[in-house]
């Protein structure tokens, strides 16, 4: 009986063994991302000059347009409502707005926009006049 039980005992510390090693290994496995919306995912930056490379960031926000809108843009709903109505082409929410005017001073602050844009890679960079032709823009999204 001795060594039934000796048996016995041996093939339990086997099992949980083996079963110890099955848990590693599953956990082991790379994560699935779950989501049905591709990423967009957005750093936003405001610099004082006329390139990115040679200002220092004076504000940068963060904004998440996927599954909802998020992020520390101040107008995130709008910003993200905005890009998918602009079809992500921040060009096109660069331009001036008619219905205000601005001082024609060279002052240039330059925005850069860097992330991910429903699954692509995004980097873009867009120089205004001055501070007054950035908050004149057609969007909020560049309104941080």
């Amino acid at each position: 009986m001795r060594y039934i039980t000796g048996g016995i005992a041996l093939a339990a510390a086997l099992a949980v063994t083996g079963l110890a090693g099955a848990s590693t290994i599953a956990s082991a496995a790379p994560a699935k991302s779950m989501s049905l919306y591709a990423p967009s995912a957005l750093v936003l930056t405001v610099g004082e000059g006329e390139h990115a490379a040679d200002t220092t960031v004076r504000r940068a926000v963060t904004l998440s347009c996927a599954p909802t809108p998020s992020g520390t843009h101040p107008a995130a709903e709008a910003a993200c409502a905005e890009l998918l109505a602009a079809d992500g082409k921040f060009d096109v929410l660069a331009e001036p707005a008619s219905d205000r005017s601005c001082p024609h001073v060279w002052k240039p602050v330059v925005v850069t926009v860097d992330g991910v844009w429903e699954g692509a890679r995004v980097s873009y960079e867009h120089t205004f006049a001055n501070a007054c032709m950035k908050d004149n823009a057609l969007s909020t999204v560049y309104e941080f």
